[in-house]
């Protein structure tokens, strides 16, 4: 099965000259069309870039354990939510591989690595950490919003020993989220910058686990500064 079948994929079309990709992974039990309205519901219109095309992808049905082994929509399997929590990297790992088809597909259709961003919501952002500074280093640069890494995480063990140039790291954290809590968020971003990562946190005042207007569109000019139209 082809990377562009395995996932449902919801396109949001570059308002002019389609220059590069944004890639959107949405968070455990969610869709691409509800992460796509979350995004619009917070910014209080389309998220749309001149240049760039938005995929919102859908990840397939899988058993997951937090959801008493039924399937759901997620990227990867979790046995809890603690941050001293070990990873399902088995389920990781098999993500990690179809997602990399859907980008080689990508570049295949002329769209150059360093203008693909990747990038999502909790499990989502936690799935992009993965895929790009393990798997995808090439990449214009890696965002996300309510995001983690566990103590543990393969991510951490992967930087350790690369030598690679890596993608600039956007983050974003409401400080009153009390699913995955801005400290865990906070250490996550602390610890990557540590290993080599370049990046901006930006802490969300009064913000649960939640898109914000304010994350939004701080998030839009990142990628704008990033990949300005007709960069070379």
């Amino acid at each position: 099965m082809g990377s562009k079948s395995f996932f449902k994929i919801l396109t949001i079309p570059a308002a002019k000259q389609c220059q590069g990709s944004v890639i959107m992974l949405h968070g455990s039990g969610g869709t691409g069309p509800i992460a796509r309205w979350g995004i619009k519901f917070a910014l209080d219109e389309e998220l749309v870039f001149p240049h760039l095309r938005i995929h919102y992808l859908t990840a397939p049905l899988r058993p997951y354990t937090l959801n008493g082994g039924f399937n759901q929509n997620v990227w990867f399997d979790r046995i809890d939510l603690r941050e001293d929590c070990p990873e399902h990297y088995e389920s990781i790992s098999e993500m990690a591989g179809k997602l990399s088809q859907f980008i080689s597909k990508e570049i295949e259709e002329g769209i150059p690595p360093n203008k693909i961003i990747l990038g999502g919501f909790s499990m989502g952002g936690a799935m992009s950490l993965h895929l790009g500074y393990t798997f995808h280093p090439e990449l214009a640069g890696i965002f996300c919003m309510s995001s983690f890494l566990y103590k543990k995480s393969k991510v951490y063990e992967s930087l350790s020993k690369s030598s690679k140039q890596l993608p600039p790291l956007f983050m974003a954290h409401g400080d009153a989220d009390d699913l995955v809590s801005f400290s865990w968020g906070r250490a996550t971003f602390d610890k990557l910058t540590e290993l080599g990562v370049k990046g901006v946190f930006h802490s969300l005042p009064h913000v649960e686990h939640e898109h914000s207007k304010e994350e939004i569109l701080s998030l839009k000019q990142w990628i704008m500064d990033l990949v300005p139209p007709n960069a070379n």
